[in-house]
Order: C-alpha cells, then sequence, then structure tokens
C-alpha cells in the first residue's frame, strides 16, 4: 500500500474516533500554553496540569512571573521534573518576553526558538495551537507511530515532520497532530504492543516492523533532533 492510500486511510479512522481533539494542556493564553509545553518535556500531560494551577495562581503573566525568584518557580513546578532547567528558563524567557516583545508570547517561529527552553517542537505546539497556524509538532508518540505505520522511515524527527507535512493536507496538521498523540495514546503504546491487534498497525505495519517489534518487545526511543534544544 502507498503511503498517500495509508495517509487517507489513517485519516478518516482517525476521523471516526477523535471527531474532536481538546488540547491536553490546560491553558487560558498563549503565555500559560507556552509555559505548560515547557514543563511537560520529560513529564506526562496529567501532571503538569496538576502542577501549574498553584503557578499561575502565583504568576500568570510574563511580567509577574519574571518577578518570582527562580527559587520559588523551581519549588512550584517540582513535580514535573527538570525543575533547576525548567524553572531557570521560565525565568528568563518571561524576562525576554517583557523586555522585547511588550510582555506578549510572538506568533513567530523563529522569535518563540530564541527563547530559553523553547526547540522547534515546542514553537510548532504554541503557533497551532495558540494561534491556529498550520503545523505538525512531532513527539513521541508522532515519531513511534508515523514510523510503525510506514509514513516515515524514522531516520530523525526532521525527516518525519517532512514526510507528515507532505502526507497530509495543510489545514488538517493541527487537528491529525492530537488525534494521534491521542490515538497512540489510547491505542497503540511504545511497550508490549500487539501489532496485530491495533486499529492501524494491523493494516499499515510491515510484516518485518511487526517481526522486528516482536523480536525486541518495544519501540526504539525517539532519535534527538540535531542540536536544537529539547521540546
Amino acid at each position: 500500500m502507498k503511503r498517500s492510500e495509508k495517509a487517507e486511510r489513517i485519516v478518516a479512522l482517525l476521523d471516526e474516533l477523535y471527531p474532536t481533539t481538546p488540547i491536553p494542556l490546560d491553558h487560558t493564553d498563549p503565555y500559560t500554553l507556552l509555559v505548560a509545553v515547557l514543563l511537560s518535556a520529560q513529564c506526562t500531560d496529567e501532571r503538569v496540569n496538576r502542577t501549574t494551577p498553584a503557578l499561575f495562581a502565583r504568576a500568570g503573566d510574563p511580567a509577574s512571573m519574571a518577578q518570582v525568584p527562580v527559587d520559588e518557580i523551581r519549588e512550584l513546578i517540582r513535580p514535573c521534573g527538570l525543575s533547576p532547567q525548567k524553572s531557570r528558563a521560565i525565568s528568563v524567557l518571561s524576562q525576554r518576553l517583557v523586555d522585547e516583545f511588550d510582555g506578549q508570547v510572538p506568533a513567530d517561529f523563529a522569535a518563540l526558538e530564541s527563547l530559553p527552553g523553547v526547540g522547534h517542537k515546542t514553537a510548532s505546539v504554541v503557533m497551532s495551537q495558540a494561534f491556529g497556524v498550520p503545523a505538525f509538532p512531532v513527539d513521541t508518540h508522532i515519531h513511534r507511530l508515523a514510523t510503525r505505520w510506514g509514513l516515515s522511515n524514522g531516520s530523525s524527527v526532521e525527516r518525519t515532520e517532512r514526510d507528515l507535512k507532505a502526507l497530509f493536507e495543510r489545514e488538517r496538521w493541527n487537528a491529525l497532530h492530537l488525534q494521534i498523540i491521542f490515538f497512540g495514546r489510547e491505542h497503540c503504546p511504545a511497550r508490549g504492543h500487539d501489532l496485530d491487534a491495533c486499529p492501524i498497525c494491523s493494516w499499515a505495519a510491515t510484516k518485518a516492523r511487526k517481526e522486528a517489534e516482536r523480536k525486541a518487545g518495544t519501540v526504539g526511543r525517539i532519535p534527538k533532533r540535531g542540536a536544537s534544544r529539547a521540546r
């Protein structure tokens, strides 16, 4: 089956399973989304959503957050892990937003990626979910499933993003990104997954892929994105 044929069938199934695509990270504006995405690095969305209410009650905008001591931010976000790095990034990017962007999150990829702690994946999430700009953020779920389904060769995150953007219509990218994440969590886990029983892997994954995963007992981790910062 050609990749384009797989893509068409996958879209039809995901539209049936997930006709609506709520954003998993709780937020009220682009800034709180940006911070939540930064916190989600190596952390579950559920834990981020349990952590951010206290953080945003303390400071819910760049100007307020820039005034909070880094040590206090670190204590507030400790449950999300990597708190020393994340607290410094939140503090510095908040001050940068005040100094360089009038306290507003810029709707621009290059400007977002210039902020500390913000890589291409995070910028893509903010651009798509906060500003409605078509983007295809590639996280662990997206990369794993695109490889399993034969939509990309899995050689790099950049390659997966390029392949998916070429396969799917631009206006579908934002919703499809979330639909694939939801499907991965519900039907297509990284470990202990029966590809033959999966609603998509059963027909989209090659025999070689199925055999390789059976022998390995798991799927490989997501490769690092070049020299980009995490998330």
